[in-house]
């Protein structure tokens, strides 16, 4: 892309930047480096790790790789990237900046998919993430219906119970479960879920039933995904919300390592509706404190693309919402 005279905008902390002249001339288009290829010169960097990764993944040569961030630093008069002879660190500069990079790079190429008639069918890759347990029950269904029915569509789908940042780690599709932070996101909710107090019927019969959220000091406490020994369980009695402080006997890093030690009869977890539906329908589980309950947790569909969404994400949110909204679970 060539540019004839001069343009102002402002960089990641709002300074004044001005962008290069690009004239209508050989020897101009041979001394001034393409902006959009700068730029994508520096993510990639920032996405390798590295600058010879980054010259793999852009078919470039290491120099040249080196050649680009020189100049996008030496135009920004910022340093993006601080280099040593075994590591490259992205700089609070960088940090900053690579975020506006990936927002303009993803605009381009939404334009472009749009121009050349990529809505009409979608391809591509989707990258969603969902917390491990609501992935496996309900996402995966959703991916491969959508997979069967997009054949020129591949999936990435990153299960995890920690909140994944869209932009930083280049995530299309989001499900959220609890209230959501980011404002900057697309969210439609599609369903809730409730916070369960449940245990085997054979351990209710053989310790007997907590009345109030006191009595579950007297009984073998199961805690799931806690970083602390002393974990506080939010209740609510009569609409004002209370917090119990509990010693488990045991803490554990997954929610179906605690849901399994529950059905086994050990004591008393505390699970969201959808992670113990199947158990509780089995009746290999029993709720309890049905009265102090807390309120329920929204469940979100996000995205990060706005409302020019690709087609790709756009047919999956159709999908997504239309099946979560469908299932009873979720009500």
């Amino acid at each position: 892309m060539l540019w004839d005279g001069q343009r102002h905008d402002c960089n990641a902390f709002g300074q004044s930047l001005e962008w290069p002249r690009f004239r209508m001339d050989h020897s101009a288009g041979q001394n001034n480096m393409d902006r959009f290829h700068l730029i994508n010169t520096f993510v990639a960097v920032v996405d390798a790790n590295g600058f010879a990764g980054a010259a793999r993944k852009l078919s470039m040569s290491p120099p040249a790789v080196t050649r680009a961030i020189n100049e996008l630093e030496s135009h920004l008069g910022l340093r993006l990237l601080t280099r040593t002879t075994r590591t490259v660190r992205v700089t609070e500069a960088g940090e900053r900046y690579v975020q506006d990079c990936r927002r303009i790079l993803m605009e381009m190429a939404e334009a472009d998919e749009s121009v050349s008639g990529m809505h009409a069918s979608p391809r591509g890759r989707l990258t969603l993430t969902a917390p491990v347990l609501f992935g496996g029950l309900y996402v995966t269904p959703i991916v491969t219906e959508y997979l069967t029915r997009y054949p020129q569509v591949n999936a990435t789908c990153i299960f995890l119970d920690r909140v994944v940042n869209l932009m930083d780690e280049g995530i299309d599709v989001a499900i959220r479960i609890g209230e959501l932070r980011d404002s900057s996101m697309q969210a439609m909710r599609v369903g809730q879920v409730r916070r369960l107090v449940c245990a085997a019927p054979e351990y209710l019969a053989q310790h007997g039933m907590p009345l109030t959220p006191e009595d579950l000091h007297q009984h073998t406490i199961v805690a799931s995904n806690s970083s602390s020994t002393s974990p506080e369980w939010k209740l609510q009695d009569r609409g004002e919300p209370i917090s119990i402080r509990l010693q488990p006997r045991m803490t554990t890093t997954t929610n179906d390592a605690a849901m399994m030690a529950a059905v086994n009869g050990f004591g008393l977890t505390r699970l969201l509706s959808y992670q113990v539906a199947e158990h509780l329908k089995a009746g290999r589980l029993q709720t309890v404190l049905s009265d102090f309950e807390p309120p329920a947790l929204p469940v979100h569909v996000v995205h990060r693309e706005g409302r020019q969404a690709s087609q790709r994400v756009r047919a999956f949110l159709d999908l997504a919402m239309d099946r979560l909204r469908g299932d009873p679970r979720l009500h």
